[in-house]
């Protein structure tokens, strides 16, 4: 089945629960996602779409739309960008930010984001997960990633005494290694709020 059968199959589906919906609310919902679905379909993202459902069926890291090696990098881009993407994800030098603007585009900014720290977070929530190569170096580690021909969307892997996960984002072809250590940021940032709502 193309992704535009399941597309379709998909707004079919919608529109006969659509039509069963317990108020105009609940059917106001439904016709929502009728429409993003046309959205999807209409501005020719379909096969995004479907690299997009890849990556989540394959629990891969969230997704990123570009990648840059510096701040002044994605800001330049940032700034060429007639409509900018509000609410998407980037990495600049492996870190991940989120990209805020106003409906006019006129106020844009780049802000650093937790998803990866959320992501591991969420894969070790049962246990670490087993290790599939142990290197000594970072270099080691980001050659051996770089060499495969097969490319895994994430694959965890140690480095010296610590845990790392390799991602590989498909839609933008680059590669990236985060330490299991951002979990610890995470962590650091609720107990931060929990003491400061307590305080209140």
């Amino acid at each position: 089945m193309t992704i535009f059968d399941r597309v379709s199959e998909a707004q079919k589906l919608l529109g006969k629960s659509g039509a069963h919906a317990q108020s105009p609310e609940e059917k106001k919902l439904f016709l929502l996602a009728i429409d993003a679905l046309w959205f999807v379909w209409q501005n020719g993202q379909a096969y995004e779409f479907e690299s997009y459902l890849k990556d989540v069926e394959s629990k891969a890291p969230p997704r990123v739309i570009a990648s840059f090696s510096t701040l002044d990098e994605a800001e330049a881009w940032l700034r060429s960008r007639p409509k900018p993407p509000d609410l998407a994800l980037v990495l600049i030098a492996d870190q991940y930010h989120v990209v805020l603007s106003s409906r006019e585009g006129d106020r844009r900014a780049l802000v650093p984001d937790l998803a990866i720290a959320i992501h591991i977070e969420e894969m070790t929530r049962n246990g670490p997960p087993p290790v599939v190569a142990t290197f000594n170096t970072r270099d080691e580690a980001d050659a051996w990633w770089g060499a495969q021909s097969e490319q895994p969307a994430q694959a965890v892997i140690q480095i010296g005494s610590e845990r790392y996960l390799a991602a590989f984002y498909e839609n933008i072809q680059h590669r990236a290694i985060f330490p299991f250590s951002v979990v610890e940021r995470l962590h650091a940032i609720r107990r931060r709020r929990e003491q400061k709502e307590a305080g209140e």
